[in-house]
């Protein structure tokens, strides 16, 4: 399972052999999870990046390995997108007051 090589798109059907699925579940999950966002060329065959990979992989361990429902699955992939979400925003808050400090102590000076 995961990348093989470091090609910047892999066809449906290189992405079915590293995971050992068909391509039917890979178009199934691609239209159930909004993450998996293949890019398609001018004959219509899916292109997908590694980030697809990365993202189909998350979604394999969660279903197939984990043993969640696609529900649950989405479920908890909204939460820890919603998690990095509040991190990012604690991250500015706490750099804002950096910032007031540092301007405090420059007007010090």
């Amino acid at each position: 399972m995961g990348l093989q090589g470091s090609k910047l798109y892999y066809s449906i059907g290189e992405v079915a052999e590293m995971f050992n699925v068909n391509t039917s579940l890979i178009r199934f999950w691609e239209k159930e999870f909004a993450i998996i966002k293949p890019t398609k060329n001018k004959k219509g065959n899916r292109l997908f990046t590694q980030k697809d990979i990365q993202n189909f992989e998350r979604i394999f361990q969660l279903v197939k390995i984990e043993g969640y429902t696609l529900d649950g699955a989405k479920q908890h992939l909204r939460q820890k997108s919603n998690k990095k979400k509040l991190n990012k925003v604690e991250l500015l808050r706490a750099l804002e007051e950096v910032k007031k400090e540092l301007i405090q102590l420059q007007n010090k000076l």
